[in-house]
């Protein structure tokens, strides 16, 4: 479906149409990108609207629904051979499947916990931070994340990814998690060490989801020439 021509604005589907759908549209554009198809839970319930006539024009899909219809949206758009970013979270139990669904698919999948450049570095930063303090016994670590009252899974998935990093990177003493859910904040994400002696602390915090967006655009037009099941925490510095 990619079009071979660079110069060519890459056409894609917005597969949920909520807050951050309506900013990756605003944000296209400016990507080399045309949003040709938008569906929501009005013309798209029981995915009434992912059809192969409607998908005919499309290069590559961006989903962003919710943790109930994600996998079926993967499992169907994998049915239609369209190139997938998936940025919905709150799934990931479900991996084993959507990679299989993928590996079977001509059309690649990539999937993010976060699709922020900026958090995808932090990442990196937790990850030294995490060899660092591997063995200072002297210090206890947390973690703390907050969004926006309408998130619905907690922790999110980007806390999930970063205790994997910390124990992926050797940290394996007990870390003290907090989430909150409160009123509009885009996300924020902390680490800390604590001692008798001082207190380290690490932190991301999101100013918008226009971050978020951009990656996500980023991440469709990298999946839209390529097959198989993709990690954006793998990839992201090749978009940049």
């Amino acid at each position: 479906m990619s079009s071979d021509n660079p110069n060519q604005p890459l056409r894609i589907a917005l597969v949920g149409y909520g807050k951050m759908g309506r900013m990756i549209e605003s944000l296209a554009a400016e990507a080399n990108c045309e949003i040709v198809l938008r569906l929501d839970e009005y013309n798209n319930a029981d995915r009434a609207g992912m059809t192969a006539e409607a998908f005919a024009d499309v290069d590559a899909a961006i989903e962003f629904s919710t943790p109930d219809t994600v996998v079926g949206n993967i499992e169907r758009l994998c049915e239609l051979g369209v190139p997938t970013a998936v940025g919905t979270t709150g799934w990931y139990k479900h991996i084993d499947e959507v990679r299989a669904l993928a590996e079977r698919s001509k059309a690649g999948v990539i999937y993010g916990a976060n699709f922020s450049v900026g958090v995808n570095a932090f990442y990196r930063v937790v990850e030294a931070a995490a060899r660092a303090f591997a063995h200072a016994e002297d210090y206890d670590c947390w973690g703390y994340e907050a969004h926006h009252k309408f998130k619905k899974d907690a922790p999110s998935g980007t806390m999930l990814r970063l205790l994997e990093v910390m124990r992926e990177s050797g940290y394996g003493r007990p870390i003290d998690v907090a989430t909150n859910r409160v009123g509009h904040i885009p996300g924020t994400h902390e680490f800390g060490f604590d001692s008798e002696a001082d207190t380290i602390r690490i932190s991301h915090t999101a100013r918008g989801r226009a971050g978020f967006a951009k990656g996500a655009l980023g991440a469709a037009r990298w999946i839209s020439s390529r097959q198989g099941f993709h990690d954006f925490s793998q990839v992201w510095d090749q978009m940049i």
